[in-house]
């Protein structure tokens, strides 16, 4: 099964913003044991690529890791040779579409506009990521004449309206602080916890 397709039946991309490097692989673990499959990395973190190296190094044959974030060329190159399997933008960038996909990786660039997601899917895009995701009408009215366009949509996500935003035609979700709370100290009991919060995500989208 490609990356693309994995992405496509798994739905779920958690987004690990600002976590201290020393908690990554619990955090990742604990999200695994809760069903995750996707893991975004940002590269706004401390130390990105030593992060995204490590957890593809140990969990690699688990977690399917990406990079968030990404606003250049050289951030998704660099993100690639770390072990990103692919590569997240809050922006539109050609150049960045360009570059994940001739390293043979999925590209995720954001875009808002109707026009912004049909340019981004000319451009090369795989996935669509709509930030910020304002609400599942929103994704309906982008859908209904752009239905062959993968939308991932990203912030603002939750358990309580993701169905609503899978049946608005959703093909994944970019999930943030609902899920990964990287502001808290990491305990053993806030790792219990993150795992039952992706179990109930897991649970949400698979209604």
């Amino acid at each position: 099964m490609s990356i693309l397709q994995h992405i496509k039946e798994n739905q779920l991309v958690a987004i690990v913003r600002g976590a201290d490097p020393k908690d990554i692989l619990s955090i990742a673990e604990a999200l695994y044991e809760g069903g995750i499959r996707l893991l975004e990395i940002t590269m706004n973190s401390t130390e990105p690529l030593a992060a995204i190296e490590q957890v593809s190094n140990k969990l690699g044959d688990k977690l399917i890791i990406g990079a968030g974030t990404v606003l250049d060329s050289t951030m998704a190159k660099d993100a690639i040779h770390a072990g990103a399997h692919f590569i997240l933008s809050p922006i539109l960038d050609k150049r960045v579409i360009e570059t994940t996909k001739s390293l043979n990786r999925v590209s995720i660039p954001g875009a808002y506009t109707a026009t912004e997601i049909y340019q981004a899917y000319q451009m090369g895009a795989d996935i669509i990521k709509v930030f910020p995701a304002t609400s599942p009408s929103y994704l309906k009215d982008i859908a209904g004449p752009l239905p062959y366009i993968p939308l991932l949509p990203t912030g603002g996500i939750t358990i309580d309206n993701i169905a609503n935003f899978k049946k608005a035609g959703a093909v994944g979700f970019g999930i943030g602080s609902a899920l990964v709370d990287t502001k808290q100290q990491v305990t053993g009991q806030y790792l219990l916890n993150l795992t039952h919060t992706a179990r109930k995500f897991v649970e949400a989208v698979n209604v």
